[in-house]
């Protein structure tokens, strides 16, 4: 034997296999809903537990002793990879699997009912074939002309000779392919947004500007997303409190800077109300104290940054060291808890020594110590996602594809030979509804002479 006779003997052997045994598994309904159900319980994974966080955050959320339902510490976690589900290999081989799935079901079977359907519009001749149909029945006084008149405006007639053909509805039929191509699109959406979307965090003073840097999570094809030719200021930050002194809500003025300088796009944001720029999302999503201004006497403005502490979870506090002496043997400790309330002096031994608001001045160590403002600092996540487009166009697609298939296809055959009407109609859904037409068209064409038991039985319920 050749080598070219053993590749075209592999090659065909391949091809058997692919068409005899794997197709048919992966054309199968319950292959299907299981990849359909996994896909879920992972999904729901993905939103339950947290994405994108430090491993300090997970080994404190997630500690070994106890483990979360006896097993899911931080090691399985972050070794499965549940702080990324839908970046992780599996999930998307997952997507990738039940994708192909429906694009092997829907070419398979899918199409080639449509097609079959399409041509069903052939015309029975012989009055044999009306046997099959559950509504049928025989008349010997009426003919195709008196059928026309009364199914033209419900259904798109067809004839030929002697021969009728009558059908509505055909939509209904291609409305399950509809649904199967809006969910292939959703998932090359979500495929397309894992590889190539990303997402970022960054706390930035009021006043500042930066570029997209603190990358959290990022597709393997992200880069290209990234921007790298403009940059984004934030001109202010402020916060709106209520009259009990809680906070209403953050605000912050963004400009979007090009590598000339110029502002190409301005929007204030605040929470559900993001700026989006060249497929970009910038949300706001948190606050901070960047640093405090202050003047010691009458010397020039400083400003010094203040550090977030470690309260355990018992609210937020930030502070500094103000040096109070030029040679820093001396200051005092600030301590602030937002942008508006009192600010506390504490000495180098812990003792609160004063209390201050921005805008006023105290004696601290023998100078004047003045608090000319609180710098805000805000906090933004910032999104891109390619795939939301294909996302999106896939639910519009799938919802329209649902409603187009509970539109019933509706068919109706006559044939007129030795003198009798042959009549027989079938659908696929709405099947009460259809019987009571098919019945109704079945008395104004006249007494039949034979009338199956189905007829008779619909017959004797309507009266």
């Amino acid at each position: 034997m050749s080598l070219d006779s053993a590749k075209l003997n592999l090659w065909l052997s391949l091809r058997r296999f692919f068409r005899r045994e794997f197709l048919p598994v992966l054309t199968d309904l319950r292959l299907a809903i299981i990849l359909l159900l996994a896909i879920a319980v992972f999904s729901i994974s993905g939103t339950v537990i947290e994405q994108g966080q430090s491993v300090a955050f997970y080994q404190a959320n997630y500690p070994e002793e106890p483990a979360l339902f006896g097993f899911l510490s931080w090691k399985v976690l972050l070794s499965l990879g549940l702080d990324h589900v839908y970046r992780t290999w599996w999930f998307l081989a997952l997507l990738i699997l039940f994708g192909s799935s429906l694009t092997a079901c829907t070419f398979r079977r899918q199409l080639p009912a449509l097609k079959w359907f399409s041509r069903t519009w052939k015309f029975y001749k012989q009055p044999h074939q009306f046997r099959k149909f559950a509504l049928s029945a025989e008349f010997s006084h009426a003919t195709v002309d008196n059928l026309v008149p009364l199914i033209e405006k419900r259904y798109q007639v067809f004839r030929e000779g002697d021969a009728l053909y009558a059908s509505r509805g055909l939509v209904g039929r291609v409305g399950p392919i509809v649904v199967h191509a809006s969910m292939i699109l959703i998932l090359v959406g979500a495929i397309w947004g894992a590889m190539t979307g990303f997402m970022a965090q960054e706390m930035v003073a009021s006043g500042d500007s930066f570029k997209v840097q603190n990358i959290v999570d990022a597709g393997p094809w992200a880069a290209p997303q990234i921007p790298q030719d403009w940059s984004v200021r934030v001109n202010r930050f402020w916060i709106d409190y209520t009259p009990t002194g809680g906070i209403d809500q953050f605000y912050s003025d963004l400009s979007v800077i090009d590598d000339q300088g110029q502002e190409v796009k301005h929007k204030k944001i605040f929470v559900n109300e993001p700026l989006r720029y060249r497929g970009v999302t910038f949300y706001q999503t948190d606050w901070g104290i960047a640093a405090i201004r202050i003047r010691l006497n009458k010397s020039p403005i400083l400003q010094l940054p203040m550090a977030r502490l470690n309260t355990n979870g018992q609210g937020r506090l930030w502070a500094t060291w103000i040096p109070t002496k030029p040679d820093l043997s001396a200051g005092v400790s600030l301590v602030a808890r937002d942008l508006q309330g009192m600010l506390l002096l504490y000495d180098t031994t812990g003792q609160l020594i004063n209390t201050v608001r921005p805008g006023m001045g105290v004696e601290v160590n023998g100078v004047t110590l003045k608090i000319e403002e609180v710098v805000g600092s805000t906090g933004l996540q910032i999104k891109a996602d390619p795939g939301i487009p294909f996302v999106y166009s896939g639910f519009a697609l799938l919802m329209l594809g649902v409603l187009m298939s509970y539109i019933s296809h509706s068919q109706i055959w006559a044939l007129q030979k030795d003198g009798k009407l042959y009549v027989g109609g079938k659908t696929n859904r709405a099947h009460v509804a259809f019987e009571r037409e098919f019945l109704g068209m079945l008395e104004q064409l006249g007494k039949p002479t034979v009338v199956p038991d189905a007829v008779n039985a619909i017959a004797s319920q309507e009266a």
